[in-house]
């Protein structure tokens, strides 16, 4: 038994499942038929928890199956965007696959740390195994007054606390990093060139940076990442903004933005890019300027497929909600901790994308965001 909601936002959704004629993920059903032969190709980072890691490549084989029908509560911040819906997506299918139950919590926005603190009561009150801690903060846990007397994993953002041990996500410095490597190389010195010549045709290349909520979830360190790969570059930021994953605030910073300059390239939020792409085409102005998204979501790709977007990280959020659910219920069942263990991250560009690759990275089209899955009952016994 599965609770969703709908909304008509969410039917965007199936913009991207008919790029090119191809029908994507046509149908959903939350049953996966668990393959035992079936291994997923993952990364252990060390040191945990910190920005500049050592990556060590892993073949991990998911279980088939729990040995019990552990009950497990996922907070998140919200599931507004793509980003979200997909780690739910994960959550859910790796759930209903395990046959253990799960509640999912958001708190609305990155902003919403008292909504989330409370969420967190319910859960260490409630009849939970265990906490999928998907937070608004890094540093939630100062803030909360109860005990953690619950096995807790931190989901997807970072959470700085000595009694969290495993986190279930990418380097948030490295999806930066990616994007700013990009832009590096695109505006790099042309083969063959001196640098006499070169400096004869260079003109100041301008970034404009449309990131997410201001020091809050991977913000920091991605921008952080974008720096560090832009280092030596020809490159200036001509504009750095903030704000809340929310197109319409996104739609009035890039207003703000064109009517000020108009930047080579603008690097922002997959929610920031999706804004761009209907600013820039009302713009014969604006004709030209590169869009590169830190994240993949429905319209990225889409805009990928139409050149409309340069470039995007895509750390294959699917793939993250389903290991949350598989690590957590290996640890219930007395595994060691993970330490820090995810997916590797790709890059996507127009030439590259192939679509049979991307099952991990979007939830199907017509997916609607889940809040409970029910473990299945168990059979009497004649």
């Amino acid at each position: 038994m599965v609770k969703h909601n709908k909304s008509p936002f969410f039917r965007a959704f199936s913009l991207w499942a008919c790029l090119h004629g191809l029908a994507i993920a046509a149908s959903f059903s939350v049953s996966v038929t668990a393959n035992a032969v079936e291994t997923w190709s993952l990364e252990q980072r060390t040191p945990y928890n910190a920005k500049l890691q050592q990556v060590e490549s892993l073949s991990y084989r998911p279980l088939s199956v729990a040995k019990q029908p552990w009950r497990l509560c996922a907070l998140v911040p919200h599931l507004k965007d793509a980003y979200w819906i997909g780690i739910d997506y994960g959550l859910v299918t790796r759930a209903q696959t395990l046959g253990v139950a799960l509640e999912l919590f958001e708190a609305g926005s990155y902003y919403g740390k008292a909504k989330q603190l409370e969420q967190l009561e319910h859960c260490m009150k409630s009849d939970f195994d265990a906490i999928l801690l998907g937070t608004v903060d890094p540093e939630l846990l100062k803030h909360y007054q109860g005990q953690i007397s619950k096995p807790m994993l931190a989901l997807v953002n970072r959470l700085d606390s000595p009694l969290v041990s495993t986190r279930i996500g990418v380097n948030w410095y490295q999806m930066g990093w990616h994007a700013g490597d990009y832009i590096h190389r695109t505006t790099a010195k042309q083969p063959g060139k001196t640098n006499t010549e070169q400096a004869k045709t260079d003109k100041p290349v301008q970034l404009a940076l449309l990131l997410g909520p201001e020091k809050l979830g991977g913000s920091t360190w991605v921008e952080q990442g974008i720096m560090a790969a832009l280092k030596g570059s020809s490159v200036t930021i001509s504009s750095n903004r903030h704000a809340d994953n929310n197109r319409d605030l996104y739609r009035d910073q890039l207003h703000h933005l064109l009517k000020d300059h108009r930047p080579d390239y603008i690097l922002g939020s997959a929610v920031a890019i999706e804004a761009a792409i209907g600013a820039l085409a009302q713009q014969d102005t604006a004709q030209g300027i590169a869009l590169v998204s830190s994240y993949l979501s429905p319209a990225t790709l889409r805009g990928l497929y139409r050149h409309r977007v340069a470039f995007s990280s895509d750390d294959q959020v699917v793939l993250q909600g389903k290991l949350a659910i598989d690590v957590v219920v290996r640890e219930l069942e007395g595994a060691a901790p993970f330490g820090d263990i995810g997916p590797r991250i790709k890059v996507l560009t127009p030439d590259n994308i192939q679509m049979k690759q991307l099952t991990d990275s979007l939830a199907p089209a017509d997916f609607y965001p889940i809040y409970r899955v029910e473990a299945p009952k168990a059979t009497p016994q004649p």
